[in-house]
C-alpha cells in the first residue's frame, strides 16, 4: 500500500471573515440553536459557481471589474452558454455520493446574471443566453427529491445594474451617500429578487456574497434578514450580511486557530478557481482535499467544497474524481464524520481528532504513515479499546508512565500494522470509559 508523504501547513484564510453579530438577543438563542442542528452534524456540502464567465472560462464577475476584459467583451459571452448538456439528476447524484448533506448553487453572482427567470431584472440566463431557461428550479426539485439541504448564493452587489453605485474597479456611477433615492431604487431591486427566490424556493440556508462594498445600514441587513424569515423560519444565513448571519465563513485557507465562532464553515476550491478555468489545471488531489476536510471536523466546522461546470452544464473529470473519493472515504468513516464534534487540544495527537457527541469515543485521523505506532497524550480516562473504523478490527496498544499515586496520565501507544491503513486517511476510534477528561497542567489553557 502506498500512501502519500506530504508534509501540510495551515495557512490563514485569503480572505478575511465576518464573525457572526455579536448583538444576537438572548430570545433568538433558542431558535438559533434549533435551525443550526442540520448544519452542525452535515459537515460537507458541495459549492457550485456556475455563470456566462464558463464560456471564455474566465474569472467570474471580477474579470471585467478588474479590467482583464471588456464588459462587452464579457457579457457577449452569454450567447455561448447554452447548458446542453446539463442534466440536474446527474449534478445531484455525484454530490449525494460525495457524502454532501447539502449543496449550495450561485442564483446570481456580482455580474447580474440570474439563473432563474427574475420578475425583477432584465438579466436572467431565461432572457440573455441560448440556454433560455431557468436553472434554479430544476434543480432545486432534484436536490429536494434526493433528500439533501438547498442553499443558495446570491451577490448583494450588482456591478451590472445601473441603480448600483460600484461599476468597476475605475468606475463609479454616483455616491449614494449622495444620491439616496436612487441607493433606495437599487435595494428595492435587491429585496425583490431575494423575495422571489425566497418565496419561489424555501432554500435551508443562504449564502450572501459582497457585502464588503456597504455598510450593514445601507444593505438594510437587519430588514432583509426579517424578510426571508417571515415566510421561510428556518433558513439559516451566514455572515457575509455584515455579520448579521447564523455562521462564519472562512475562505480557501484553513484558520491557524480555530474561530470563535460556534458555527462556521470554511468555502474551499477544487484548483484555483471558482468557476470553470480550464487554463488552471492546479487540482488539488483527493488526500489534500481530505487533509483539509479533516482538519474542519477537528476544529468543529464544515467544508463547503467547489466546482466549476462547464458552460454546457458538464464538471471536470478531475472535480468528479475528487467527490468520488470523498464519497467512497465518508461512507467507510461515516461514523467518524457526522454528528462528531470538535476533537481535543492539538498537542495530545500528531494528526486531527474529534469526540462523538457523548464524548466518549475519541477519533483519531492519521494522515500519514504511522511506522506502525501512534501516540496519544493527556487523556485521563481509563481506555477500553481501539479499533479500526471501517473494519472493527481492534488494536493492541499499552499505556506507559501511568500511576495511581498521581494526577497525571499515562502515554497511550496504539499498534497501527500497515495492512489496516486506508489509502487516504486512516481513522481509529478509541472507546473511554466514559466523557473525555484532559490533563491540564497549572495555568495551561482550556481545550
Amino acid at each position: 500500500m502506498k500512501l502519500k508523504s506530504i508534509i501540510a501547513l495551515s495557512l490563514l484564510a485569503s480572505f478575511s471573515y465576518m464573525p457572526v453579530h455579536a448583538q444576537r438577543a438572548a430570545d433568538d438563542s433558542i431558535a438559533w440553536k434549533s435551525r443550526m442542528q442540520w448544519f452542525q452534524k452535515a459537515k460537507l456540502g458541495i459549492f457550485i459557481h456556475w455563470g456566462i464567465y464558463a464560456v471564455k472560462g474566465i474569472s467570474e464577475s471580477w474579470s471585467f471589474y478588474n479590467g482583464q476584459i471588456s464588459y462587452k467583451d464579457y457579457m457577449d459571452q452569454a450567447k455561448g452558454f447554452t447548458a446542453s448538456k446539463w442534466n440536474p439528476k446527474d449534478w445531484v447524484d455525484l454530490i449525494r455520493e460525495s457524502g454532501a448533506q447539502y449543496t449550495v448553487l450561485t442564483t446570481k453572482h456580482h455580474d447580474g446574471m440570474a439563473l432563474w427567470n427574475t420578475k425583477a431584472g432584465k438579466l436572467s440566463t431565461v432572457k440573455c443566453t441560448s440556454a433560455r431557461r431557468d436553472l434554479i428550479t430544476p434543480f432545486v426539485s432534484e436536490v429536494r427529491r434526493q433528500g439533501l439541504k438547498v442553499g443558495l448564493y446570491f451577490s448583494l452587489l450588482d456591478w451590472s445594474n445601473k441603480d448600483y453605485p460600484n461599476f468597476t474597479r475605475t468606475q463609479k456611477r454616483y455616491d449614494n451617500n449622495q444620491d439616496l433615492k436612487r441607493w433606495q431604487k437599487f435595494v428595492d431591486f435587491d429585496f425583490a429578487q431575494l423575495r422571489e427566490l425566497n418565496t419561489q424556493y424555501h432554500p435551508d440556508l443562504w449564502w450572501f456574497d459582497g457585502d464588503w462594498e456597504q455598510t450593514a445600514e445601507k444593505w438594510h441587513a437587519p430588514e432583509m434578514i426579517k424578510l426571508l424569515r417571515q415566510t421561510n423560519p428556518d433558513c439559516i444565513v451566514n455572515s457575509r450580511i455584515q455579520g448579521y448571519g447564523d455562521y462564519a465563513t472562512p475562505e480557501v485557507g484553513i484558520p491557524v486557530f480555530k474561530p470563535k465562532d460556534p458555527y462556521w464553515e470554511l468555502c474551499m476550491t477544487i484548483n484555483d478557481s471558482w468557476g470553470y478555468q480550464p487554463k488552471d489545471t492546479l487540482f488539488k488531489t483527493p488526500y489534500e482535499l481530505l487533509r483539509v476536510f479533516c482538519d474542519c471536523l477537528s476544529n468543529g466546522g464544515n467544508l463547503l467544497l467547489d466546482i466549476g461546470p462547464r458552460e454546457d452544464g458538464t464538471i471536470p473529470q478531475p472535480e468528479v474524481d475528487v467527490l468520488k473519493e470523498f464519497g467512497r472515504w465518508i461512507n467507510k468513516h461515516r461514523e467518524a464524520v457526522y454528528s462528531t464534534r470538535a476533537g481535543v487540544y492539538s498537542e495530545a495527537f500528531q494528526g486531527y481528532t474529534t469526540l462523538n457527541e457523548k464524548g466518549d469515543i475519541l477519533y483519531l485521523y492519521i494522515p500519514y504513515e504511522p511506522h506502525g505506532e501512534v501516540e496519544v497524550n493527556g487523556v485521563m480516562n481509563k481506555i477500553k479499546n481501539v479499533r479500526v473504523v471501517g473494519s472493527n478490527r481492534q488494536l493492541k496498544f499499552n499505556v506507559y508512565n501511568a500511576a495511581d499515586w498521581r494526577d497525571v496520565p499515562g502515554n497511550l501507544y496504539i499498534q497501527v500494522p500497515d495492512s489496516v491503513l486506508d489509502p487516504e486517511i486512516t481513522v481509529l476510534a478509541v472507546q473511554l470509559d466514559g466523557p473525555v477528561r484532559m490533563y491540564h497542567e497549572k495555568n495551561q489553557s482550556d481545550l
